[in-house]
């Protein structure tokens, strides 16, 4: 289970809490709806759909129920119970490392595109926003507009640190995500995933989150363990994910299942396996994390689907390279 390297835990600087969720705005003007092609006809009062909203169905078409973060909380998650392990602290930093590959594969961030950035490791390259249109999903449109009203550029390590408040310098305290496990939860309530009950601990009460639709749980766990355990190359996709509709699916698989190992709960997804496959499933998550930590990924990674996403893929491989030197992984 150990990585090579002897690498210890990365940590640093930051902390913050960024805007709330908001929408566009479309202020209404005497000749109709402005900010697009939106209007009204005062003739047989159709109104037009604004190309915004179309664009958005579109895209939604892509992307999955839930996102990377989502995954990695519900396999953390006591299926009964409703809550995480209490000695679990690294699932907080790992989830804000997952908010920024989400980010990247809904092509709202990037490397900052510099042919210097290369001499640098890659979680010491810069990133920036590429596109300012909203996500919908409340932590990520967060997290993207603190990225962008921000001046200061900054590295993948150090957003990551900077969002789980690991910081000394007051001035960027203002940059940390918080409740993001609560908030996480809350919004798989609102997906119809979990549902929320009280529970006691003896001298204070909880909120708890059980698994109320196991079907999506169980098929996170199933993508989890068919990708640790098959035999074949990792460039080879399955039958599901060559028919899904959802965006480099094979890539998101990888990085669930590295995520959910750095945060110490993918043990979860392979618990029903035997003795011999789990070996088998955490010698291939190492290699996957040896494979698409660096950039251009390594030789066993898949090729198909980063084609013309290099600088998108650059901060999948960051976080990825951030995640390995967690001390859950060494």
């Amino acid at each position: 289970m150990s990585s090579s390297g002897g690498l210890s835990r990365r940590r640093g600087a930051g902390g913050g809490g960024g805007d709330g969720e908001s929408g566009y705005s479309s202020p209404v003007s005497s000749s109709g709806l402005t900010g697009g092609n939106l209007r009204r006809s005062s003739t047989d009062g159709k109104v037009a759909a604004d190309p915004r909203d179309l664009q958005m169905e579109d895209e939604n078409k892509t992307q999955p129920k839930l996102t990377l973060m989502e995954e990695v909380l519900l396999l953390g998650l006591k299926d009964k119970q409703g809550y995480l392990s209490f000695w679990n602290d690294n699932i907080s930093y790992t989830l804000r490392g997952c908010i920024l590959m989400e980010l990247a594969f809904r092509n709202r961030i990037a490397m900052v595109k510099d042919p210097n950035r290369r001499k640098y490791p890659l979680a010491d390259r810069y990133i920036e926003v590429i596109s300012e249109k909203l996500t919908g999903e409340v932590l990520l449109d967060e997290a993207l507009k603190m990225i962008n009203s921000t001046q200061e550029r900054m590295s993948v390590g150090q957003w990551i640190d900077l969002m789980s408040g690991e910081t000394w310098n007051v001035m960027k305290i203002g940059f940390q995500l918080k409740q993001v496990r609560e908030r996480l939860a809350k919004g798989l309530v609102d997906k119809g995933v979990l549902r929320t009950e009280k529970r006691n601990f003896l001298i204070f009460d909880m909120a708890t989150h059980p698994v109320t639709d196991s079907a999506v749980k169980e098929e996170v766990v199933k993508r989890a363990c068919t990708t640790l355990i098959s035999r074949g190359g990792n460039s080879s996709p399955t039958l599901a994910e060559r028919e899904s509709p959802v965006a480099y699916q094979q890539l998101r698989t990888v990085a669930m299942v590295c995520a959910a190992y750095a945060a110490n709960v993918l043990e979860n997804a392979l618990m029903y396996l035997n003795h011999e496959m789990r070996e088998r499933a955490y010698t291939k998550v190492d290699e996957l994390l040896s494979d698409y930590s660096q950039f251009p990924f390594g030789s066993g990674a898949s090729k198909n689907e980063v084609a013309g996403k290099d600088l998108q893929m650059e901060v999948v491989a960051a976080v990825l390279n951030v995640f390995t030197k967690m001390d859950s992984i060494l």
